[in-house]
């Protein structure tokens, strides 16, 4: 039987340097019935005739990374929060069912996602590959000096897969019993300093943000990855930090430490006691993590309407909702157009950001 592939890639939450990795090993494909294929075997036929037939042998869904075999799609990760591994996982499995193909989810690395991204805008355009990608895809193209592609002409989004809060906390030890206090301690000559998983992550762009727009003197710390952040958070050894809610959370449940606000314009499911910025005197401000699907630009029109209608309904299937809630990630879906007007809004915001504050990679 023919197979679809799915392949993950490990994110960076900074912009990495150096060439384009070699691609990694592809993950054992699910076990699946075969699929019977159609009369004349496999074709790759663009336009019409290529929808009708589609799919017909493997595709490639990367996430943000592509290799260049037949079939494949691409996920990948975060190294400070939810996966991108887990979102292609639960994708994966409904999506070749309803589809009748395997999917195999493989793991690359690198560069804030921009290597994967750049595989896949390079990948035929033929409905056999896929890219998953981050909130990093809408920072890449400011942040990232010289990519191989253009972040709005060489990709077409397909669906926004979901959204989730960034919470912003402190130890609970600390002075700050309130998002208010951390604000008047930023107005003070001496300002509050905070802690991300890197320069370039969307905490380190919020914060700016927020600081940029309000006069607060907020003091950047940037750390290697979730683990070194949490790490000094709950010992106190930094006054704030920000992350995804995923990774706060066990450390607010058992009380190490404090959440005080979250970046979305409504309050967290996870955490419906906290405040939004928005709500905490900061109108409008909204900062959310994402994740979305997006094909090679010149991909068949009805082959990505049609992805978009498989996608929106593995989206729809309760135990896909549960299971990306349990991850913090409320679903969106939706159409394409949505997709890309959500995308190109944050490429906007979040280039203007680091515009203004002349923020750097790792």
């Amino acid at each position: 039987p023919m197979t679809m592939v799915l392949v993950q890639n490990k994110v960076r939450a900074a912009a990495a340097r150096g060439a384009l990795a070699a691609p990694t090993k592809a993950l054992s494909p699910l076990t699946l019935p075969p699929l019977r294929t159609p009369a004349g075997g496999p074709h790759r036929r663009g336009g019409l005739a290529a929808a009708r037939q589609w799919p017909d042998h493997q595709l490639q869904l990367q996430r943000r990374q592509i290799s260049a075999g037949r079939g494949r799609a691409l996920f990948g990760g975060e190294k400070g929060g939810v996966g991108k591994s887990v979102v292609a996982r639960l994708l994966a499995q409904p999506l070749a069912q309803q589809l009748g193909q395997s999917v195999i989810v493989d793991n690359k690395g690198g560069a804030s996602g921009s290597i994967g991204a750049a595989a896949v805008a390079a990948a035929p355009a033929d409905g056999y590959t896929f890219a998953v990608v981050f909130d990093t895809h809408g920072v890449n193209p400011s942040l990232i000096q010289s990519l191989p592609f253009d972040s709005k002409k060489d990709l077409a989004p397909i669906v926004l897969v979901g959204t989730a809060p960034m919470v912003l906390a402190t130890h609970a030890g600390s002075e700050f019993k309130s998002f208010a206090d951390a604000v008047a301690a930023a107005k003070t000559k001496k300002g509050v300093s905070y802690g991300t998983i890197g320069s370039g992550s969307l905490g380190h762009l919020a914060m700016a943000l927020l600081g940029k727009s309000s006069g607060l003197d907020f003091q950047h710390i940037p750390y290697k990855g979730g683990g070194p952040l949490m790490n000094d958070a709950v010992a106190g050894h930094v006054p704030l930090s920000i992350g995804s809610v995923f990774l706060l959370k066990p450390h607010i449940d058992s009380k190490r430490l404090r959440p005080l606000a979250v970046t979305t314009s409504k309050r967290s499911p996870d955490l419906p006691d906290v405040p939004t910025m928005a709500e905490s005197g900061f109108a409008g401000f909204d900062a959310p993590a994402w994740w979305a699907v997006l094909a090679p630009a010149k991909t068949p029109p009805d082959i990505l309407k049609r992805m978009n209608e498989e996608l929106n309904k593995v989206l729809r299937l309760p135990e896909v909702a549960k299971r990306l809630d349990a991850q913090g990630i409320r679903v969106v879906g939706g159409s394409a157009d949505s997709a890309r007007t959500f995308i190109e809004q944050q490429m906007d915001i979040w280039g203007k950001v680091v515009k203004d504050n002349n923020i750097k990679a790792d």
